[in-house]
């Protein structure tokens, strides 16, 4: 892999870490001499999660993969290498997978630096490691997203010192890289503390809830379970709760004090280098809209079928989806997007997630936002506890936790001063897996999870046929659940050996 040549020396470069944390750029780290304290630690930690921040990862590249990926999200625009990710003819020379690979491996080798590092601080264990901790985490973070994208992948633990030996690694079955995912995670729930300043610095209940849904990908339901109901049980410990107003977690003004996000991606305020910041915004939002100064870029957009589905009494479909446009200073309801907008524009209900309170830093189209992303949030460990519990043949407990998720979407809020409604009533009788599928597709639409829940339920065959809400995608296929490894990378490695299919 001709990036780890240097990523032992590029892993600090433009270190700007979360808004909560400690901002200290460093040009070059270094293991020997640099690592003295346990600041020091932080700091090549707040490097790692920098690199998750990038545009090349979660800014825009990967996240916008993973919703095109999805049934819930169409394409509106023809550059090749999203409509191969829509389309599931992707090629290993995919521009999206030569951006986020590397980015991914770059925070995976500041994660690595850290955890070496700590070895030459002297300090007690109870004061460095759990900031140590944090890299354990984040590294389980990257890996996870690899893993669940690549299956077999290199598996990397320490800091590149023989870049030959590097370059000649070979792939980590995906089982090692899952056992290893979970020991990096128990040692940070064993550290970490119950809570943090921000929650975009992980706590013990992110660690916890990680676990939770680690276990639920691998199908080991009853360690999911108790990892998720661990979360349930020690809210208050941990200070979580359900967010009152569903429109709360997609404002950018409001999202830091909310209770719900267990850990997130924090865009505060700096613009990176080379646009290196959020750009999910413009991606989503609507071609010719007077928001944002000029609408968005109107390139991933949801399946009509996915608003035609969806019960109008939901709140959170009101959060969820623009129905509205204001175009030219007149109000243009989502039948007409067309002829009052861009021709790019499409007649269809845009994503209104991150379109509709970017935050003060948000720069025309809504790029560079303040949005915090919440990468697992409460909801989301309710609703791993109902479907382990389902599972186990646990009913009452899939039944309290779904309805718990269902007493909140029909609660109304902010957003058009919505009344509580009837919709989604509560769930009665036998809760299925179908059951808690759909209910996470309403409750996480475009959070980028519905592609890994298709890809875990092994699903694809139903959503993406004729009566799936994108219509049939003749192109996928069981190989498609994995991503080719980028065609460079093997080029580089004689020892990698691409995924089946491609």
């Amino acid at each position: 892999m001709k990036y780890l040549k240097y990523l032992f020396l590029a892993l600090g470069m433009s270190i700007v870490g979360c808004s909560d944390l400690i901002e200290e750029p460093v040009g070059l780290l270094a293991p020997d001499g640099f690592f003295k304290t346990t600041t020091d630690i932080q700091t090549a930690v707040d490097g790692a999660y920098t690199h998750a921040i990038n545009e090349k990862f979660w800014g825009r590249k990967l996240s916008i993969a993973l919703m095109l990926r999805s049934d819930m999200v169409d394409l509106a625009s023809n550059e090749t290498r999203r409509v191969e990710m829509n389309e599931f003819t992707t090629l290993a020379s995919n521009g999206m997978l030569s951006e986020f690979w590397p980015k991914t491996y770059q925070g995976i080798a500041a994660a690595n630096q850290a955890i070496a590092g700590a070895e030459n601080v002297d300090a007690s264990e109870a004061i460095k490691n759990p900031v140590t901790a944090q890299a354990y985490f984040i590294r389980a973070f990257y890996y996870f997203h690899l893993v669940r994208q690549f299956g077999a992948v290199p598996y990397i633990d320490a800091p590149i010192t023989d870049a030959d030996a590097a370059a000649a690694i070979s792939k980590t079955s995906a089982a090692d890289v899952y056992a290893n995912i979970i020991a990096d995670l128990e040692y940070a729930k064993q550290w970490l503390p119950n809570t943090q300043p921000s929650r975009a610095i992980p706590a013990k209940s992110a660690a916890s809830a990680y676990l939770a849904l680690v276990h639920l990908t691998m199908g080991d339901y009853q360690n999911a379970f108790d990892e998720a109901k661990e979360v349930i049980d020690n809210k208050a410990t941990y200070d979580l709760a359900l967010e009152a107003d569903f429109q709360t977690l997609f404002n950018a003004n409001l999202i830091d004090g909310s209770k719900e996000p267990i850990f997130a991606l924090d865009y505060n305020n700096v613009e990176a280098p080379d646009n290196a910041y959020d750009q999910i915004a413009p991606m989503t939002g609507i071609r010719g809209d007077d928001r944002n100064s000029g609408g968005g870029w109107s390139v991933a957009v949801p399946a009509l079928a996915v608003y035609d589905t969806w019960p109008a009494g939901d709140y959170r479909r009101a959060v969820s989806l623009d129905e509205q446009a204001s175009i030219d200073g007149n109000v243009v309801e989502y039948t007409n997007f067309i002829v009052s907008g861009h021709q790019f524009a499409k007649n269809q209900p845009y994503i209104a997630k991150y379109t509709r309170f970017p935050g003060p830093f948000a720069r025309g189209n809504a790029r560079a936002t303040s949005h915090n992303y919440s990468m697992l949030r409460y909801a989301e460990v309710l609703l791993i506890a109902a479907e382990a519990a389902v599972e186990l043949g646990n009913n009452a407990s899939a039944t309290t936790y779904m309805n718990e998720v269902r007493a909140r979407a029909r609660a109304g809020g902010s957003w058009l001063d919505t009344a509580p409604s009837a919709v989604p009533a509560d769930i009665t009788g036998t809760v299925t897996v179908a059951d808690v599928l759909e209910e996470r597709r309403f409750e996480f639409a475009f959070e980028c999870k519905r592609w890994y829940d298709i890809a875990r339920r092994r699903i694809g065959g139903e959503v993406f046929s004729a009566n799936g809400l994108e219509g049939a995608k003749p192109e996928f296929s069981a190989d498609d659940y994995l991503l080719p490894l980028p065609g460079d990378e093997i080029e580089r490695n004689t020892n990698l050996t691409q995924n089946p299919g491609y």
